[in-house]
């Protein structure tokens, strides 16, 4: 896994969301992108960090930052998440798993003593410019929405 850091281009993208439409990073421009990865819908973690970021939403379009959500999900399965949690923000699907690379956070996990190639739960900053300004890689799924929201009250 070569993550990428702060500084760096962000990788242009195009990724159906949960309404089989393409997503560019393009179509965000003049906008800060919260591009947050994480491993499947509807997992305890993940729906803990997506709700939490549904219910910080004002506060982030006051900030002028757009929340996508990217993970291995089939396009088919995301509408059931966005709808189960009232979500607020678009998630977009990177099945086989490219963009998740091209980011650097597809790699080795572990769970349970098992091994196996997933997507590691890491968010990107991506400032008007398409720049990367902050990663977050170290952080618990329930205070995921307030360290971002620490990192953009500085």
């Amino acid at each position: 896994m070569n993550r990428l850091v702060a500084g760096a281009n962000a990788p242009a993208f195009s990724l159906p969301n949960e309404n089989g439409e393409t997503v560019n990073l393009s179509d965000f421009a003049g906008r800060k992108i919260l591009l947050y990865f994480y491993p499947k819908a509807m997992t305890p973690g993940c729906t803990v960090q997506a709700q939490n970021l549904r219910d910080s939403k004002s506060e982030l379009d006051k900030l002028n930052v757009v929340v996508l959500g990217v993970s291995p999900d089939a396009v088919k399965r995301l509408p059931k998440f966005i709808d189960k949690e009232q979500l607020n923000f678009s998630l977009l699907s990177d099945e086989d798993h490219v963009v998740a690379e091209q980011f650097g956070v597809w790699g080795l996990k572990k769970f349970m003593g098992k091994e196996y190639d997933g997507i590691h739960r890491i968010s990107f900053l991506i400032n008007e410019k398409g720049v990367i300004e902050h990663v977050f890689d170290k952080f618990k799924t329930k205070d995921h929405h307030q360290v971002v929201l620490d990192y953009l009250a500085q």
